[in-house]
């Protein structure tokens, strides 16, 4: 494979997410999250973990930017913890605050951008009992956080994220039950989604209206092709309905489309409380305009028709009959999830043509595999190599034109992987969990290099 040059300017970076990485659950005033609650009921996390500790960032932040330094990434994006912030979802607290004016500064201090993530998922517990995301005031709520949290760092941070990913907080939070706060109900579910959404758009007006200049503002989407292997109309139909419920019914609002009319038919067998809670005025909210779109990808989706067209799936997500998704196929990583570059490219391309050219970054991509580490380095020729053809493929995908400004790996460092706990590792960087030893793996220093030269070697 030949070396690949990338445009000047390309973002090369690393993303963390608040609750995953800090621990400190109890320190500086913070309150309790969803995740909180749900790590500790016993049975929700895999062998009980919970992220009580995670990766001590709240106290080793510094390390850890030192860190991103070393390696050479000139971006990193991390989220706030709406809880260490606003620990009753409301009230002001400056020592979290602090907490992040520090962790900005130390980045600056280092030359490294930030990329600020408002909401990965921590929502405050006493927001969850004033009836969470389902409710329709939270989505007020979460734009007084944005307000808040901006007030604050909004003179040295030039690049905001409002949401990351909507799908996984809606969909696994309310509807399978399998993320915080652990509610099973598709329709509890579709109604959390457009509040979501509310709040993003809701967020996005508080932001504009204290934005500075150069300030740009965007939203993180999780996005999964459905691959088939036929081209029946039978396995086309399954094809647009998975697309319809995992990918347009998120993205479709964001850019001005509204809730695609196919998606709205197929959920609404589930009671019709989503289609009630979406008022006049809400679709233009969160039709706010968008900087760049933050692009989340691990891999496809396979999936293949049922005979009888109202058959529930196997899939549990909202408005899915008459289809299943079938098992990942090619060499897995430790997720068990298919790894197929080309299904990157696909997505790229396709989401420029729907956006109409909206600038893309990749701001999660990565992959779980066992590490060891051996004589103070971790090889890990696998993840290496993931990195590697996923970066070609978006390569490939500016190639055919798609505006694509950066790609930030999943994950800077192993961390608090939500219902898996700590028995997958994503990082550029080992965490040994007992003594909390850093050691960088050698998919770190692969991706350094890239960085530095803005090119992947041949």
């Amino acid at each position: 494979m030949a070396e690949l040059e990338f445009p000047a300017g390309f973002w090369w970076g690393a993303a963390t997410a608040a609750y995953q990485i800090e621990g400190g659950v109890a320190e500086g005033g913070r309150g309790p999250s969803i995740w909180d609650t749900y790590s500790a009921t016993p049975g929700k996390v895999l062998e009980g973990h919970t992220g009580e500790v995670a990766c001590d960032h709240y106290h080793r932040y510094a390390e850890d930017v030192a860190l991103v330094d070393e390696l050479g990434l000139p971006v990193y994006r991390f989220s706030v913890a709406w809880p260490r912030v606003l620990p009753d979802g409301r009230t002001r607290n400056a020592e979290g605050l602090a907490f992040y004016d520090r962790l900005v500064d130390e980045l600056l201090s280092r030359d490294i951008l930030p990329v600020l993530t408002l909401y990965h998922w921590d929502l405050p517990q006493a927001i969850e009992d004033a009836g969470g995301w389902p409710a329709r005031d939270t989505a007020s709520r979460f734009a007084d956080y944005a307000a808040v949290v901006h007030d604050a760092l909004g003179d040295r941070v030039p690049q905001w994220t409002t949401i990351n990913e909507p799908f996984c907080a809606a969909f696994l939070g309310y509807g399978s039950g399998v993320h915080a706060p652990g509610v099973q109900d598709y329709d509890t579910a579709l109604v959390a989604a457009h509040h979501l959404l509310l709040g993003h758009g809701l967020a996005m007006r508080a932001l504009t209206e204290q934005a500075r200049p150069g300030q740009d503002f965007s939203l993180a989407l999780n996005f999964a092709p459905a691959l088939a292997d036929g081209d029946t109309d039978a396995h086309r139909e399954a094809v647009r309905k998975f697309d319809g419920i995992h990918n347009r019914f998120f993205l479709d609002p964001v850019l001005g489309k509204g809730y695609p009319p196919d998606v709205m038919a197929d959920v609404e067998h589930h009671g019709g409380r989503f289609a009630a809670a979406i008022r006049p005025g809400d679709l233009e909210t969160i039709a706010a305009a968008i900087d760049w779109l933050g692009v989340n990808y691990y891999a496809p989706a396979r999936v293949a028709p049922l005979d009888d067209p109202l058959a529930p799936s196997n899939c549990p997500l909202p408005g899915l009959r008459g289809l299943d998704v079938l098992p990942p196929r090619g060499p897995l990583t430790s997720f068990g999830w298919e790894q197929t570059p080309s299904s990157l490219t696909d997505l790229l391309v396709w989401l420029d043509s729907r956006t109409g050219g909206l600038p893309l970054v990749i701001a999660e991509n990565g992959a779980a595999f066992e590490d060891t580490v051996t004589a103070g380095s971790v090889p890990d020729p696998a993840r290496v190599s993931y990195l590697d053809t996923h970066i070609r493929a978006v390569h490939d995908a500016l190639s055919a034109g798609a505006d694509i400004r950066g790609y930030l790996a999943w994950s800077l460092l192993d961390n608090f992987e939500w219902g898996m706990g700590y028995t997958q590792r994503f990082g550029l960087v080992h965490v040994d969990f007992a003594t909390q030893t850093r050691t960088i793996k050698d998919s770190g220093r692969f991706l350094g290099r890239v960085a530095r030269t803005n090119r992947v070697p041949a």
